[in-house]
């Protein structure tokens, strides 16, 4: 499980229509697109956010394609073999933000299974810290789709379930850029638990 409750800046790429979601509610459904960074900041890829937002007809014309927005709520991930999916919950849009750059940030939640290694590293200033990556699991009809994430910490702490295919529970700063052309996931440790899974 991966959930964030996130900020979104970008400009709306898609003209808003109606859907009637799972729940019976209508929804305005649009798409806006988020230039995001690199790691090192030379590049750039526009990536594309699809958004839900709870409303009426009345109000599409307000979602023109080429506006700028700023979107509140909450993004989670769906992966479909190599297409990674960004799907966002708008609580709230502003159709008039204060010329914020094109971004995505904001905290996540992660529940999910360590990789192969965990790494202990001590910064310049002798501060120690960790690094690892972690899957989250997703079913998708018979196969399962898995989402990674890389994960740092910074604390002395070393808990005895932080070891490969140690199952966590994580809160903490979301960092997502490019990687390869590919959107990279990563999250900036705050608050870590062993992950009990609970018995159906």
């Amino acid at each position: 499980m991966i959930k964030c409750n996130v900020t979104v800046n970008g400009v709306i790429s898609r003209a808003a229509s109606m859907r009637t979601g799972k729940d019976g509610k209508a929804y305005i459904s649009f798409a806006v697109k988020v230039n995001v960074s690199s790691k090192d900041g030379d590049s750039n890829k526009a990536v594309e956010v699809s958004v839900l937002q709870e409303g009426n007809s009345n109000e599409l014309t307000q979602y023109s394609s080429g506006s700028r927005v700023e979107l509140k709520g909450s993004l989670t991930f769906r992966k479909r073999e190599s297409n990674f999916y960004l799907n966002f919950h708008a609580d709230s849009v502003d159709f008039s933000p204060a010329n914020n750059p094109d971004g995505i940030a904001g905290r996540m939640e992660f529940k999910g299974t360590i990789g192969k290694q965990v790494d202990e590293k001590t910064d310049k200033k002798g501060r120690q810290y960790l690094i690892f990556s972690a899957f989250s699991t997703e079913k998708n009809g018979d196969t399962f789709e898995y989402t990674w994430v890389r994960f740092i910490r910074f604390a002395p702490e070393h808990e005895a379930f932080l070891i490969p295919k140690g199952k966590i529970h994580i809160n903490g700063t979301l960092e997502i850029s490019i990687y390869q052309d590919k959107i990279n996931l990563g999250c900036r440790v705050e608050e870590v638990s062993e992950w009990v899974k609970q018995e159906a």
